[in-house]
């Protein structure tokens, strides 16, 4: 049996449960929610997993008495976007009594926007995102990249790395679900296949009832075979077949499962000329490239190399999504882009207004035109821009220029604050 892992956001979700009646832990299906619910709330707590039938129509007959049921003690309430109206109960009982720590709810969908939510309990809880498993806890080790270039951005000039093209292909396949990180390729194909079909085929449908399962799957084989491409609803309807009119819900359902992330435009204040378009990608990249019917052994290969580049950003900006949920930093996740077509592939925005920008390449060596949209943002910024950093497959670190700089992509989990 595999040793559980520690999650880096455990020690703030345990500090909010010191001061918030509930916490939420949203995230998809199979990222670890119910292992880290059951975790922070001890061997005294009750818990109650609205996947099981019976335990659900209890829920469904008497709401208040089911969400009492946990007495002084904390209640840990699984997957709730399978009753999502029982947040109204929970709503009630928290303004009877506002003792911290007496509600951990999962749910594997956004309760902002799932159907039939009564309340979001906003005020009531706190709310954490959980994702797939960063590299850094794969190996039970700290990352923060951000915190650690704002720190000491010069750092990165004395990195090293040891990963090959081929290792980060494998890495991108293996993707970053606990339960299959250590499968082989065969057993990993079989659990996507089973994990899709029950996520289309019965958590959208049950989220609305219209729902296509066909056109969703679709909709997630499209955005996969394109990762990190900007975000054109109008074409994205056009190549799945799906209406123009209901593009826009499928792409909320696949958000609100935790299935696709969007990195919005960046837009300071100094300039109009950035085009709005969100960047949008399958957030675990091992599923992403099952969708889209990519193996490592090809990305590995270098007429695959626009490939590899995108699936290869699209990990970057996931690995950042999580590292935030626990960062040192406060800090927002853009990308940017002008209308003379200079972009930065991602933008970190701190919360006093410094920024850092990323570019994420498939190369293994440095050239100028690698940092363009990056010199240009440093232009524009002045003082508040940190660092202009090319990720890319090289084996040392690198400083091209006045705050520019180049790092193996390893840097973001082996790089220490």
């Amino acid at each position: 049996m595999e040793t559980l892992l520690e999650r880096h956001v455990a020690p703030r979700a345990a500090e909010y449960l010191r001061h918030f009646p509930g916490l939420i832990i949203e995230g998809a299906r199979q990222v670890g929610k119910s292992t880290l619910a059951t975790r922070l709330a001890g061997d005294d707590a009750v818990v109650v997993n609205l996947d099981d039938e019976q335990t659900r129509l209890a829920a469904v007959a008497d709401q208040v008495g089911f969400v009492a049921q946990g007495g002084s003690r904390l209640l840990v309430i699984d997957e709730i976007q399978r009753l999502p109206e029982l947040t109204l109960a929970v709503k009630a009982s928290i303004d009877r009594d506002r003792r911290p720590g007496r509600f951990i709810v999962t749910g594997s969908s956004s309760l902002l926007r799932v159907r039939g939510t009564a309340d979001s309990l906003a005020g009531r809880v706190a709310r954490l995102t959980l994702y797939g498993l960063s590299r850094g806890e794969a190996r039970g080790t700290a990352d923060d990249f951000p915190a650690a270039v704002l720190a000491e951005p010069a750092n990165l000039v004395s990195t090293r790395s040891q990963w090959s093209r081929a290792d980060y292909a494998q890495m991108l396949a293996t993707g970053a679900y606990p339960e299959v990180r250590s499968a082989s390729g065969l057993i990993r194909d079989a659990w996507m296949d089973g994990y899709l079909q029950g996520i289309v085929g019965r958590d959208l449908t049950e989220l609305r009832k219209e729902v296509h399962p066909a056109r969703a799957a679709a909709v997630l084989r499209t955005l996969a075979g394109r990762q990190s491409a900007e975000l054109v609803k109008a074409k994205l309807a056009e190549e799945t077949a799906v209406a123009p009119r209901t593009i826009t819900g499928y792409l909320d359902l696949v958000h609100d499962v935790g299935l696709v992330a969007s990195l919005p435009p960046w837009t300071p204040n100094l300039t109009k000329r950035e085009i709005g378009r969100a960047k949008t990608f399958v957030i675990d990249s091992g599923l992403a490239m099952w969708l889209a019917r990519v193996s490592p052994q090809q990305l590995a290969r270098f007429q695959y190399s626009e490939a590899f580049g995108s699936f290869l950003e699209a990990f970057v900006a996931a690995e950042l999504l999580r590292q935030r949920t626990w960062s040192a930093e406060r800090y927002d996740v853009c990308h940017w882009r002008d209308r003379d077509t200079d972009e930065v592939d991602i933008v970190l925005e701190f919360g006093d207004g410094q920024v850092i920008g990323i570019e994420v390449k498939a190369a293994s060596s440095f050239n100028a035109k690698q940092f363009k949209g990056l010199r240009k943002l440093r232009d524009h910024l002045g003082e508040k821009f940190v660092a202009g950093i090319v990720l890319n497959t090289t084996d040392a670190g690198y400083r091209l220029d006045d705050r520019l700089y180049g790092a193996p992509v390893s840097t973001l989990w082996e790089l220490v604050p």
